[in-house]
């Protein structure tokens, strides 16, 4: 026998969820622009196929990303991922087995101990292929029903996984994750009945089945055991019925979404086909809720998982788009890799008035200027903080370098704020001023102050032939080449990572190795990948003053736990947030550098003559 009629809620499920994920990857993928439909063609038959699978295999069954969160967190993922994944590699080989090599309809190797009963082999009989299957089945069963323990664990305890705060769940959510839950439970009943009737059965099969045949008569095991296995079908064919409108629909959609970043697509300025991609395999799992510095002035709705959700729906929220710091946190820990900040740009771009000549007032010529190696750029917040900008031009003066201060009249921003507004026109009218500017002046190196322009400048602006800088950088290779003499103070000294020059930008070890010359780095629990942003991002615009303060107050706390003599960052703007919030003093990098070094006789600063 190779069919019975309880079948059919599991073969209807399997194939409604197969339509339904056939129309929309075509869909979505269709819509992709050509150059990444080329992308995609190309990819199909590169190396780049090798990359993508061993990520898919590490991600979407071993979970890996999710151990590095928390180890229970990532065991009770993988159980369910690898071990689904196993039960129907090991299944459809199994079923192969018995029926010869025959291939079989996609129902017979899920409900296989139904249709065969095979009694020759203990359940601990490893030596022959029925009883090392029988084994190998009920030991994966075992897995995954220990994520579901954990799961059910996790409903109540969730701070056990490392998690304070968990995603609320849509009626399709519920409705998903009750049938997942029960999947394998009904398949644990279904077989252990049928093995207490029938015979047979692995160690977890037929030791259960052994119990309920000594409490249940043998009338009641038989209709019992076929109730049983129409209910495992029933649950399976709602589980893949809810599965697209589910966050259960990450499942495949992660899957899809990986091989296309192997292939070289991404996410534009705006929201398009492949931001339809990631937002669906958002798995909603709340890691990035904890994250989130926004809980700290009680915003928890604008966090990413509800965000994404607004996105999905197709009803943008201006207050949910722009309650958000841009600094990144959410996107460093997401197991997706999903680009959380490119989407949330984007969406404000949908809710902003593109206006094209905002900036007509611009002049149309270009100042004169003579050859020169290094093109200073303090921007905006370096004009605000101006002892940062007298830090960076007396120690370019003490190191003998040729430079011109590019912004020394004010100037005009890098337009990385009205990019972050969604203002992408705007933004694109100042970066051509900018560009004529910089290629005019001549300069290879382009140095900034500020980690916002220096993400701008870096990755926005294509500046072939000039290298983009940040002070940290260009200063340690002045003090690495001998031109800088550096005096070490002694002082004890925590680093503040601002969030677009390590997250962003991925600096680390510059601003570290410089300050080791001139100080004694001491670390502290939140840093680099992890480091606090410190609540006055541009990126956000709605908070008031004193929800902002909250957020610096609490990055404080962290910072200063050590008690340093000094707390450093290499952000104007962080400085100037930081500064009336504590009692320790807080200093630029470039200020601590310029007093320590080494000079035969003190700087004069004249910046009128440095400008254009």
């Amino acid at each position: 026998m190779t069919f019975d009629i309880f079948v059919l809620p599991f073969f209807i499920g399997l194939l409604f969820l197969l339509t339904v994920l056939f129309v929309k990857f075509s869909r979505w993928i269709a819509l992709i622009d050509r150059s990444g439909r080329r992308k995609i063609g190309y990819g199909l038959f590169s190396m780049q196929i090798f990359p993508a699978t061993a990520e898919v295999f590490m991600e979407c069954l071993l979970h890996r990303r999710m151990w590095k969160q928390n180890k229970l967190l990532g065991f009770m993922h993988m159980s369910f991922a690898l071990g689904w994944f196993l039960l129907i590699l090991m299944g459809n080989i199994e079923s192969r087995v018995y029926s010869g090599g025959h291939i079989n309809p996609p129902y017979y190797p899920i409900f296989l101990k139904f249709f065969v009963h095979d009694k020759r082999v203990l359940p601990f009989e490893l030596n022959t292929m029925p009883g090392f299957f029988r084994f190998s089945m009920d030991f994966i069963l075992l897995f995954v029903l220990t994520g579901i323990v954990l799961a059910l664990f996790k409903r109540i305890r969730s701070r056990w996984f490392g998690m304070k705060r968990t995603t609320r769940q849509s009626s399709f959510d519920r409705w998903a994750i009750t049938c997942l839950w029960l999947i394998f439970p009904m398949r644990l009943l279904a077989e252990s009945l049928t093995a207490s009737h029938h015979g047979g059965g692995g160690f977890l099969t037929n030791s259960m089945g052994d119990v309920l045949a000594s409490i249940l008569p043998d009338n009641f095991l038989t209709s019992t055991a076929y109730i049983s296995w129409w209910g495992y079908s029933c649950v399976l064919g709602i589980f893949f019925i809810t599965l697209p409108w589910s966050r259960y629909m990450h499942i495949p959609t992660e899957v899809v979404m990986i091989y296309l970043k192997h292939f070289g697509v991404k996410s534009g300025k705006t929201i398009n086909s492949f931001s339809e991609i990631e937002m669906r395999a958002c798995p909603r799992c709340g890691v990035c809720i904890d994250v989130c510095q926004m809980n700290t002035a009680q915003k928890t709705f604008s966090t990413p998982v509800y965000f994404l959700r607004s996105l999905r729906k197709k009803v943008p929220v201006p207050i949910v788009d722009n309650n958000c710091l841009l600094c990144g946190r959410c996107q460093q820990v997401c197991p997706v890799q999903i680009d959380l900040l490119d989407l949330r740009v984007a969406s404000r771009n949908l809710d902003n008035k593109q206006i094209d000549k905002i900036y007509s007032y611009l002049p149309a010529d270009v100042p004169d200027s003579k050859g020169i190696n290094v093109l200073y750029f303090a921007g905006c917040m370096g004009h605000l903080t101006p002892s940062v900008k007298k830090a960076m031009l007396k120690i370019m003066q003490a190191a003998n370098v040729k430079y011109r201060f590019m912004d020394a009249d004010g100037s005009i921003c890098c337009g990385r704020p009205l990019m972050m507004a969604g203002m992408n026109n705007a933004a694109h009218s100042v970066m051509e001023k900018n560009r004529q500017i910089i290629h005019a002046s001549g300069a290879r190196i382009l140095v900034t102050s500020c980690p916002i322009c220096y993400k701008m400048f870096n990755e926005e602006y294509k500046l072939f032939g000039v290298e983009v800088l940040h002070h940290t950088q260009y200063l340690l290779r002045l003090a690495e080449a001998g031109s800088l003499w550096l005096n070490q103070s002694g002082l004890s000294v925590v680093y503040h990572d601002p969030c677009e020059l390590g997250r962003g930008s991925a600096v680390y070890k510059e601003p570290r190795k410089l300050l080791k010359r001139v100080a004694r780095l001491v670390p502290v629990a939140e840093e680099k990948e992890n480091a606090l942003c410190c609540g006055g991002s541009l990126g956000d615009f709605s908070m008031d003053h004193y929800q902002r303060e909250q957020i610096r107050d609490a990055a404080l706390e962290v910072l200063t736990r050590p008690n340093p003599d000094l707390l450093i960052t290499s952000c104007p703007l962080c400085k100037k947030t930081f500064h009336n919030g504590t009692d320790i003093n807080v200093k630029d990098i470039a200020e601590l550098v310029a007093e320590q070094m080494d000079l035969p006789e003190p700087v004069e600063i004249d910046a009128e003559e440095l400008a254009y």
